[in-house]
């Protein structure tokens, strides 16, 4: 496979960073634009079946697509690049976002108070997206259902973990002979690469262990703020938008920020093109300032990027077991669920309170759903929205 200079990978990523708006689904079809059929730096079957090892593996899919191309065509500097010029755009601006917004009332804000009425639109039509296409029978549905009665009624990470544990075994017993496996093996990867994805992977699992054994160990907010932001990224299935509920039972125990400005900055998170991921910038800056944004930035995507290193060298074989594609559809409906839960505590029961509210997200929610507005579009409505509710509220 001829590779391709890091110095291009890291232009190529970067303007996709730049042009990349409406969540990872649309991510996906700017990638294949430009890296199957443009630049054809890797084939159709290739590509469809990195689309699956990364929907397989937590973290953010986009993101994980991206740094498994750069992986192919530059090495472990090439899926640096990769990473970096994605995800950069959206970090520096989210970051200043932060650093303008410091200072406000957010709860008194009125453009701000519209941001988080996108939230609520914004997650209500992943909801139903997500619905329609991972629990579509009765079965799938039951396991979402009640992976959103437990999220709510026990809530805390460890509650969701265990719910994502408990759908994979369930769905290793239900789904395993139903399951579709692609016949076309992942363009190759040199097993050279073998020793570098078991150290990966080893790192993977040790940080996921030691850092909250470390952190109980020490008051240091650097040490807090990695354990927090790792085991978010380590722990998200089903895309960006479930970084919404890991995170809010990360961040918002700890007082770092409010509940107002956590979901000012998802709502603006949302209007930038990029990962979702990046939210994690915003939060990194209030709790830190610049180098806050950057530890955290790191520590969220850290776990996709040993994930992908680890995984991409043995997904081969692996793709090929029927068990594996079977845990995989509980779990996507299980993410659902969790997602359902989310919906309704943090971002419902703190923003909607009035009428005029509900009344502005249930116009969002139509305009993203039938209008198909982008959402960066729909987020410059919401903070006008949100400034007329301030003036009509007064």
């Amino acid at each position: 496979m001829k590779r391709v200079s890091w110095l291009h990978i890291l232009a190529v990523s970067f303007q996709l960073g730049l042009t990349s708006f409406g969540g990872p689904a649309a991510h996906l079809g700017y990638f294949h634009e430009k890296y199957v059929k443009r630049k054809q730096w890797i084939d159709e079957g290739s590509y469809a079946d990195l689309v699956a090892l990364c929907q397989f593996l937590p973290g953010p899919a986009s993101s994980k697509v991206g740094i498994g191309i750069g992986f192919m065509r530059g090495g472990v500097i090439g899926a640096i690049m990769a990473w970096i010029g994605f995800t950069l755009p959206s970090a520096v601006v989210l970051a200043l976002f932060a650093y303008w917004s410091q200072g406000w009332d957010a709860s008194s804000t009125g453009w701000l108070h519209g941001l988080k009425l996108a939230a609520v639109a914004i997650v209500a039509q992943a909801v139903w997206g997500m619905g329609k296409s991972l629990a579509p029978d009765r079965g799938r549905a039951t396991i979402a259902i009640l992976t959103t009665a437990i999220a709510l009624l026990f809530p805390s990470t460890y509650t969701q973990l265990i719910v994502i544990i408990a759908a994979g075994v369930v769905g290793l017993m239900i789904y395993k002979q139903s399951s579709t496996v692609m016949e076309k093996p992942v363009q190759a990867v040199s097993p050279a690469y073998r020793r570098l994805a078991i150290g990966s992977l080893i790192a993977f699992v040790a940080l996921l262990f030691l850092l909250p054994m470390l952190r109980s160990l020490t008051p240091n907010i650097w040490v807090a703020m990695i354990d927090s932001f790792y085991r978010t990224g380590a722990l998200v299935f089903g895309g960006g938008h479930v970084v919404l509920p890991l995170l809010e039972q990360e961040i918002m125990p700890t007082g770092w920020l409010s509940k107002e400005q956590f979901l000012a900055g998802y709502g603006a998170a949302q209007a930038v093109p990029g990962p979702l991921f990046t939210f994690a910038s915003y939060l990194g800056f209030m709790i830190h300032g610049w180098v806050g944004a950057v530890v955290a930035t790191i520590a969220i995507f850290l776990p996709a990027f040993l994930l992908v290193l680890g995984a991409l060298p043995f997904w081969n074989k692996l793709r090929k077991q029927p068990q594996t594609r079977g845990a995989l559809t509980a779990i996507n409906a299980a993410v659902v669920g969790i997602l359902l839960a989310a919906l309704y505590d943090p971002v419902w029961v703190s923003t909607v309170r009035t009428p005029g509210d509900f009344v502005m997200v249930l116009a969002l929610f139509g305009a993203l759903l039938f209008w198909k507005l982008p959402s960066w579009c729909m987020v410059i409505l919401s903070i006008g929205g949100g400034m007329l509710l301030a003036v009509f509220n007064s």
